[in-house]
């Protein structure tokens, strides 16, 4: 039985993550790294409240025996200043990824990425630069580690649209899919679904764009690899 940290648990994608992996029935425990208490309860569930995501020196004990790790917190452009969307982006996930290095070495980590995440560090668009400082920094520790790099994410679950854009994406998306590709966007479950089954499985590239994303959906709904 394998045990499972995840963070950004209460977020669109990690909220479907964290469901996925407590109706699992390889995983004995989940534990979920929240900025604060949840109403949400389950057997397999450990919630524990985080006070500086940068700073995991007292809950070492936290990322200790992990068999797979999920980092989902994250937050949209434009929503904070260039200086907290780079520590939320960067710092926060660098040192969730050094606690687990630390601890539980031989873990699968899977990173909410995005795609354009940009690995030469050049990109004038914050979201690219600092998505692709993440991955390089990550990469170099040496961790079992999975990038995912979805286009547009269609939330499955109706929510709150965090501005006009998204909005828009929501209401057009069955046209946009069509004009654009099913490579430029991928449903909240499906995401989810393919992360899950990776941490518990691996898979042979550190890398996911959108198109493998759905390759490896692709599979898992022919039964190829059942999420467990």
């Amino acid at each position: 039985m394998k045990k499972v940290l995840i963070t950004g648990a209460t977020g669109m994608v990690g909220s479907l993550v964290l469901e996925y992996c407590l109706n699992s029935p390889t995983i004995s425990q989940v534990t979920s790294l929240v900025r604060k208490e949840t109403a949400q309860q389950h057997d397999k569930l450990q919630e524990v409240v985080i006070k500086d995501f940068n700073d995991y020196s007292q809950q070492q004990i936290l990322f200790q025996d992990i068999d797979a790790a999920f980092f989902c917190i994250g937050v949209y452009t434009g929503q904070v200043s260039d200086e907290q969307f780079k520590m939320i982006t960067v710092d926060y996930a660098v040192a969730f990824a050094e606690a687990l290095k630390k601890n539980s070495p031989d873990a699968n980590f899977c990173l909410l990425s995005g795609a354009g995440a940009d690995r030469t560090e050049k990109s004038r668009m914050a979201f690219a630069k600092y998505k692709g400082m993440t991955e390089n920094a990550i990469h170099t520790l040496g961790l079992n580690f999975y990038t995912f790099r979805p286009g547009y994410i269609y939330p499955v679950k109706a929510r709150k649209e965090p501005n006009m854009m998204y909005r828009l994406s929501r209401a057009l998306y069955p046209i946009l899919k069509r004009l654009l590709g099913p490579n430029s966007s991928i449903k909240s479950t499906e995401l989810a679904a393919a992360m899950t089954y990776v941490g518990l499985n691996g898979e042979k590239q550190e890398i996911l764009e959108n198109r493998d994303i759905l390759k490896c959906i692709s599979d898992l709904q022919i039964g190829k690899t059942p999420i467990s």
